[in-house]
């Protein structure tokens, strides 16, 4: 099986890549490299892996790598509130617009297994967990690109989407920012955080689980077909005040406070059902409480100093 990956060498497919490559699928990578990460260098050695630099946007170059997939990952995206403001058009075009392109050029015989969010929830109802069927209510320009996107690729009816919780872990192309990888940084860094508006509550899951969901899609694909499907710990909606706290079992010299004032511009807030993709028979491996060891190992070895004498 040919499988293409657009954005293959983010914070995601540098996980996936090399996991889909040990199990013997061939792996096209479409990346435009644009953070200068070396994160898939690893993959060379396999004879199945093809990398392309290139963007996600052109027309000519999606025809030509389509011709010999079988399943596309469209993984290419501006990821995160803060980016997506910064470019705005950027994030229409690359987190919507590349993946309609992707929906009009493929095949109906060619499958498409995509990642959204489960941001698209926005805020929820208080004690009631969004589903499947809940409203989709996004809440920032991120999170309406990837709900577009989602639409157009279940419209096309030969496609599995799976609307993330928010993901944390060690990746070759990591990231800081993502919540539970930024308080663990600061814990262990800096050990103290000031946390707005703390009650808000998210799902979350581990980067390693993406990758298992996505081969659980490709391997089930007939059976889970048109439908999208919550990833997350069903033990891990937590707010972020309750984030802190399982942070400091590992890092007891942590400290948090939360604000008496000023408010988190994020004002995602809901709790998440991930029963559907469970009852598929999908089980996450990586707790919270493991994930969170791992970080610290990271970080052990990371630090963000480029620009610092020390």
């Amino acid at each position: 099986m040919k499988i293409l990956i657009t954005g293959g060498a983010g914070y995601i497919g540098s996980v996936l890549t090399p996991i889909l490559l040990a199990k013997g699928y061939e792996v096209t990578v479409l990346d435009s490299f644009m953070f200068g990460q070396n994160s898939l260098a690893d993959c060379c050695q396999y004879d199945k892996f093809h990398v392309v630099r290139g963007d996600c946007r052109d027309e000519s170059l999606i025809k030509k790598l389509l011709k010999d997939s079988d399943v596309i990952i469209p993984l290419a995206a501006l990821v995160g509130a803060p980016l997506c403001s910064r470019d705005n058009i950027g994030t229409r075009t690359i987190n919507y617009e590349a993946v309609q392109l992707i929906c009009d050029l493929a095949s109906k015989q060619q499958r498409i297994l995509m990642p959204v969010t489960n941001s698209g929830y926005g805020i929820g109802e208080a004690g009631k967990f969004c589903t499947e069927e809940s409203p989709l209510r996004p809440i920032s320009l991120y999170g309406t690109t990837k709900v577009d996107a989602e639409r157009a690729v279940l419209e096309r009816e030969n496609s599995i989407t799976f609307r993330l919780a928010t993901v944390f872990g060690m990746s070759p192309r990591m990231r800081v920012d993502l919540l539970v990888n930024d308080f663990v940084y600061r814990a262990f860094y800096d050990r103290a955080v000031v946390i707005f508006e703390g009650h808000f509550k998210r799902n979350y899951i581990h980067i390693r689980d993406v990758a298992k969901v996505f081969i659980h899609g490709i391997e089930n694909f007939e059976r889970m077909k048109g439908k999208p499907y919550n990833v997350g710990l069903e033990d891990a909606n937590l707010s972020k005040l309750e984030l802190c706290f399982e942070i400091k079992k590992y890092l007891p010299n942590f400290t948090y406070l939360e604000a008496p004032i000023g408010e988190d511009p994020d004002k995602r807030d809901y709790i998440v059902s991930n029963q559907r993709i469970l009852d598929t028979g999908f089980s996450p491996d990586w707790s919270l409480g493991r994930g969170i060891q791992e970080l610290i190992k990271g970080y052990t070895i990371l630090r963000n100093s480029v620009y610092s004498n020390v």
